[in-house]
């Protein structure tokens, strides 16, 4: 109990002053509470001895307003110390996992799925914050109500005292117990939120596949397992408590009996008072009250301990090593030196090497599947090469701060993702401090400003999550958009223009040309409009570079290329027979 207690004050981070105030303000808060005893004792020895007066109901009413009033001031400060820390301490702490996982390589999300993630934002941050404060601040008032009432009664007679003090390690022995015994339990219940925020996730994000394919039997079925195995996680949790639970109320109870049975016994024997003994007698039933109530919010405390751990753990995780922590480069040339990177045991680039001189523009080409996305996000260290150097500007990627290296690159990807929030904030995504303004003007050079200007509400439209309110299209020109507004020196377009209208297109390669000028330009694609006039083409297959020149030697030379070109050829000439 006391390495959990000590834990949470660790995890507390900042705001571990202000939880340790609340603690304070708990511990004295336990002190003015106890006082009770005293006037309780003032009021009893006086009616056995018959000196019932005045004097004594005047000091009694006094101990017990100072009994009140201290312990409302204290609880309240408890309350006011304990609620703004934890709740502050979690935010903290969803921020800093925010922050914290821009800095991890690409695998860890590979390795680790959205739900499990998601499960510790939410569900295990959230046992933490609402259940968090709660179990501490009643767990340290009721253990030192508990304590600061039994010394009170071992001074008035030292073996009812020893009973009771006896009594609270009793209890403490038994919860220690308890929490090395829920340890495996609270492990799988935290394991089956996980299981069920990701079954959810799953299920939600793949409706439309499961809708088509008539699977809802199935993914329901997967829901439905998890659920029922985090119901049975959650009932295991509180079957394996009952016992120890039981055991504790039973110590308390038959602690309470013994000590009115010692203090009568004492009180017939002659060797206790009889103010002494109601106040025993009382005391019995107020002094473990708080106790078994402490001993069942500190079941919980292995389910937070668990939580934090999960959380810890999290942040734990190697962020990408920043070398040197170079900020800036020579120019923004891009090289790739031996380069090779794997999937697991899959090898998706094979000794890779080339060169992209600052201001030129490089077309990557080749059959799906041959690492040309993979290849481009090594440039900007989305991953670690397994093998040779990326350089960027004649600095390895590795040695570069993260931000001022991602700083340079502006990305247009073919799964655009945006966010749930305007279009204007999802094209300033790009630069967060441009002007209306300027973004209009990136809008308009984009293409955007049509569908735009369609909408009730214009550049402050909701999009949805993903832009789901928006079309494929219209998600990559504002992507595009985004990116002319970085204005970033290297530009990487993959496949920029796939998803956009054929009555859009002049107009968005016009842009896109404008977004490309004087910039270094790395271009995925498979429309040959595209890459031909790039500086250099690379072919890509199986990895390997297997070719390497412009449009016109390439042509020259059999191989992938001239096969690419004539297919697509091929292609745009092709028409439907008449019959």
């Amino acid at each position: 109990m006391i390495s959990t207690i000590l834990k949470y004050f660790r995890f507390g981070g900042s705001h571990a002053g202000r939880l340790r105030r609340g603690m304070a303000w708990s511990l004295a808060n336990s002190v003015f509470e106890s006082l009770q005893i005293l006037a309780l004792a003032l009021v009893l020895s006086a009616a056995a001895t018959q000196s019932l007066g005045p004097s004594v109901a005047v000091s009694s009413f006094v101990v017990m307003l100072v009994s009140i009033a201290g312990s409302a001031v204290c609880a309240h400060f408890k309350s006011e110390n304990f609620c703004d820390g934890n709740f502050s301490m979690c935010a903290e702490k969803r921020a800093e996992i925010g922050d914290h996982m821009r800095y991890l390589p690409m695998g860890y999300f590979n390795a680790n799925s959205l739900g499990e993630i998601a499960s510790t934002m939410t569900n295990t941050l959230d046992d933490v914050q609402n259940v968090g404060g709660l179990v501490y601040t009643n767990v340290i008032s009721g253990v030192t109500l508990s304590a600061v009432m039994a010394l009170m009664l071992a001074v008035m007679n030292p073996l009812c005292g020893l009973v009771a003090i006896a009594t609270i390690l009793v209890v403490l022995a038994v919860n220690a117990i308890m929490q090395r015994a829920s340890r495996a339990v609270s492990d799988r219940r935290v394991r089956s939120q996980r299981a069920i925020v990701g079954a959810v996730l799953e299920y939600v994000q793949g409706i439309s596949v499961v809708r088509a394919f008539s699977l809802l039997d199935g993914a329901e079925s997967r829901i439905d397992g998890a659920i029922a195995d985090c119901e049975r996680a959650n009932l295991a949790l509180e079957l394996s408590f009952i016992a120890f639970m039981v055991l504790e109320a039973v110590a308390c109870k038959a602690a309470s009996i013994l000590m009115c049975l010692l203090s009568v016994s004492l009180w017939v024997s002659g060797a206790m008072e009889t103010g002494t003994c109601l106040t025993m007698i009382v005391a019995s039933f107020i002094v473990f009250a708080k106790l078994e109530l402490a001993g069942s919010y500190a079941s919980l405390l292995r389910q937070i301990d668990v939580s934090m751990d999960k959380v810890t753990g999290l942040l734990a995780t190697p962020p990408m090593d920043e070398g040197a922590g170079l900020s800036s480069g020579d120019g923004f040339g891009i090289e790739l030196d031996d380069v090779s990177f794997s999937y697991g045991e899959r090898t998706v680039v094979d000794h890779v090497s080339l060169s992209i001189p600052e201001g030129t523009s490089c077309a990557i080409v080749g059959p799906s599947g041959s690492g040309k996305t993979t290849l481009s996000q090594l440039m900007a260290r989305f991953w670690d090469v397994g093998s040779g150097r990326v350089l960027v500007g004649g600095r390895d990627v590795r040695d570069w701060e993260v931000d001022a290296l991602l700083s340079n690159f502006s990305m247009v990807f073919q799964g655009v993702y945006l966010f749930d929030d305007t279009i204007e904030n999802n094209i300033k995504f790009g630069r967060p401090e441009a002007t209306h303004e300027e973004v209009v003007e990136a809008a308009r050079r984009a293409c955007c400003d049509d569908f735009v200007g369609r909408l009730a509400e214009g550049y402050g439209t909701r999009i949805g999550e993903g832009g789901a309110t928006l079309s494929g299209g219209e998600r990559q020109r504002l992507s595009i958009a985004r990116a002319i507004l970085k204005d970033a020196p290297i530009v990487v377009l993959d496949e920029a223009t796939a998803n956009v209208d054929p009555e859009n297109e002049l107009e968005l390669q016009r842009a896109i040309a404008e977004l490309k000028r004087g910039k270094t330009v790395i271009m995925i694609a498979h429309r040959l409009k595209t890459v031909r006039d790039a500086d250099q083409i690379v072919v890509l297959d199986a990895g390997r570079v297997v070719q390497w020149g412009t449009h016109e030697s390439l042509m020259r030379e059999e191989g992938i290329y001239r096969d690419f070109v004539g297919m697509r050829e091929r292609a745009i000439g092709w028409k439907i027979a008449r019959g």
